[in-house]
């Protein structure tokens, strides 16, 4: 079901000319290995994909205009994902964004090229478990993004009705019920609750003690504030806001010596 959510965009990067069957299908006359970039863009051009990719990740690497290499990138993305030839299409990707990091219209491509490889891994996976926990943990995700916050929420409720004990799931649901905008107090009660269930499955959840620190803040408790945010710091040495809250709390409390540290 999640993968169903998630609308494929290939078609802003196939170009009409390269018909996945033309892909699959079409043999070149004389196609080979030692194609000159030229004939190999000609051949992808007509559609034989498969005959000219190697050609065309040849020419990203080799002494030719920079024009003529983006050309043959973008024209080699195309052909790759056209093929469903993932490898390649990262390989194509890699290279583009090397070398052409600050064009505009290579940027674009490249933005439209991953999300495409992610709808497909979507796909793959609502395709061959569409009832497991990542599968559904997907499908909630693409709802919550779309502000469909009820069915997100009995996405979330049924993944813990059937394995209340999965990493991230109460965390999941617990962010959830603050990000709705109906939220009140109720709502702020259970979300509350949904983070110590998920620190009883997992308690080294840096995010769900950072949260849990943020709502006693809000409440002005400042000593089990202070407590969760210290936790999620020591838990996640990267984690910049949960080291700004602490210090902002000992702030409030007066304890300048202890935010400010040696």
């Amino acid at each position: 079901m999640a993968a169903l959510l998630i609308l494929s965009i290939g078609s802003l990067l196939c170009d009409p000319v390269i018909s996945a069957q033309q892909a699959k299908v079409a043999t070149a006359p004389g196609a080979g290995s030692g194609l000159s970039t030229d004939k190999a863009l000609t051949l992808a051009e007509q559609g034989h994909c498969q005959e000219s990719i190697s050609a065309l990740k040849r020419a990203m690497t080799g002494q030719i205009p920079p024009e003529t290499r983006k050309k043959a990138g973008i024209v080699g993305l195309r052909c790759s994902l056209t093929l469903d030839n993932r490898d390649a299409a990262l390989d194509f990707l890699r290279l583009l964004g090397k070398q052409f990091a600050q064009d505009p219209d290579v940027l674009f491509i490249l933005v439209h090229a991953y999300s495409d490889l992610s709808t497909r891994t979507a796909q793959d996976l609502g395709r061959t478990a569409p009832q497991s926990i990542p599968a559904h943990k997907l499908n909630a995700e693409a709802l919550e993004m779309q502000g469909k916050w009820e069915p997100a929420q009995l996405e979330y409720e049924g993944m813990i009705e059937k394995e209340p004990n999965a990493p991230g799931i109460h965390f999941l649901l617990g962010r959830l019920l603050l990000s709705r905008p109906d939220v009140g107090p109720d709502a702020m009660e259970r979300a509350k609750q949904e983070f110590l269930k998920e620190l009883e499955v997992d308690p080294n959840n840096a995010g769900a003690h950072y949260v849990l620190g943020e709502l006693a803040r809000r409440d002005e408790k400042w000593d089990e504030a202070i407590s969760r945010f210290s936790q999620a710091a020591k838990l996640d040495s990267n984690f910049a806001e949960a080291y700004l809250s602490w210090g902002v709390c000992l702030v409030t409390v007066k304890r300048y010596e202890d935010a400010i540290p040696p």
